[in-house]
């Protein structure tokens, strides 16, 4: 079986958006897994992972590895430091952001039942995004007041 030590694995994955700038490493591929995916990401000070946001069809849960991270949740914000594990249901029980509000890199672990079809909605930007699990086509990220009625067109 195919094992990745956290502490050695390569960040090959980089995301450069201001305040939400990361390194990271998908860890499911190289572990073989094909019903949970995992990803190691290393957020420097000052840094989030994504915005605030729930999802259908995909539970997460957070691990943090090294550092001090704040967890933005429905019931606030709150510390997390090192061996701290969060489960983040569907729907908008399940809302989260994760930053580093610390003076060090942060080191944590998002594995998800990578379920697909799933939505992700932002509540703070009014947006949803469409993972379908086909072609990056068929992906949509749009405003929840950009929202058609049912029959619009089908006439």
């Amino acid at each position: 079986m195919a094992s990745v030590n956290l502490n050695h694995v390569e960040l090959d994955w980089r995301q450069d958006e201001p305040g939400y700038s990361w390194q990271a490493a998908v860890l499911g591929p190289a572990l073989g897994a094909s019903r949970i995916g995992a990803t190691l990401y290393e957020l420097p000070p000052g840094q989030a992972s994504f915005p605030y946001h729930y999802e259908y069809g995909c539970e997460e849960w957070l691990l943090v590895l090294t550092g001090e991270i704040t967890l933005r949740d429905p019931e606030g914000e709150r510390a997390l430091a090192a061996g701290d594990v969060v489960c983040f249901p569907e729907g908008p029980q399940g809302a989260h952001r994760v930053a580093n509000h610390g003076q060090q890199p942060a080191r944590i672990v998002l594995f998800s039942t990578k379920g697909r079809p799933a939505v992700a909605v932002f509540p703070d930007s009014d947006k949803v995004v469409l993972f379908s699990g086909g072609e990056p086509v068929d992906d949509l990220i749009a405003g929840r007041s950009d929202s058609l009625d049912y029959w619009e067109g089908e006439r």
